[in-house]
């Protein structure tokens, strides 16, 4: 098993442009994705002049772009003009501003407007239900359900994201994502529960890529070698 054998979709989450432009040449990638806390984590500072810089290259693969303002006619003046950017581009709108207003009568008239959507932040059936009934069915789009926070609660989100798919049958171009993935597991969760797309943290990728099918037994023995090599270099004596 390689990545590459995944029926699941792989897309890359992040917003190191080297990392992003790495795993944008990868076959097993099929989409990208970010955030503004990814952004600003990794020093960006103009947001337009670095969509479009990675744009140039990003062009045969969708990649999602998110709004960042709370004010929900400025909001679509932001989807749209990100949507502008590429037909590739599906531009991220939260479940809600951070007031807590709803932006589904937003997603709706988007959607009307043919913008390709990928609908963010979404933890509870509700606004899954919600955002089912919002969505253009003639547009294509992503539902971004948040398994991973769900997960950091304490509750097992496979079963929430299985009736997620179900709200979702009347919506034939919507694809459910699974999102905030916190380890390589997640990735065979995402794939058993339904889902098209998994969007994976630049690292996690990266363990995947050198785990995934290793030998347990040998795993077994390179853990009690690094053991061995560490408490030497530390000087242990007992």
């Amino acid at each position: 098993m390689t990545l590459n054998d995944l029926k699941i979709q792989l897309y890359a989450d992040g917003a190191d442009k080297a990392g992003i432009l790495d795993l944008y040449s990868k076959p097993y990638i099929k989409g990208l994705t970010t955030n503004p806390t990814l952004m600003n984590k990794a020093g960006i500072k103009d947001y337009e002049a670095f969509s479009k810089d990675i744009l140039q290259t990003v062009k045969a693969k969708p990649i999602s772009l998110e709004v960042f303002t709370d004010d929900l006619v400025d909001m679509k003046r932001q989807a749209l003009k990100i949507a502008s950017w590429g037909s590739n581009v599906y531009t991220k709108i939260p479940i809600t501003n951070s007031v807590g207003a709803s932006c589904l009568p937003l997603i709706k008239e988007l959607g009307k407007e043919g913008v390709k959507l990928n609908v963010t932040a979404l933890l509870t059936l509700k606004q899954v239900q919600g955002v089912a009934e919002a969505l253009n069915p003639a547009v294509p789009s992503v539902v971004s359900v948040f398994a991973g926070r769900i997960a950091d609660t304490g509750v097992d989100p496979v079963p929430m994201v299985r009736a997620c798919g179900a709200l979702l049958e009347g919506q034939p171009k919507a694809e459910l994502l699974w999102a905030s993935t916190r380890e390589v597991l997640n990735i065979f969760q995402a794939q058993d529960a339904g889902c098209a797309i998994i969007t994976v943290p630049h690292d996690i990728l990266g363990k995947a890529a050198k785990m995934l099918g290793n030998d347990l037994t040998a795993l077994s023995l390179d853990t009690v070698k690094m053991f061995a090599k560490d408490a030497a270099a530390a000087g242990f004596k007992l």
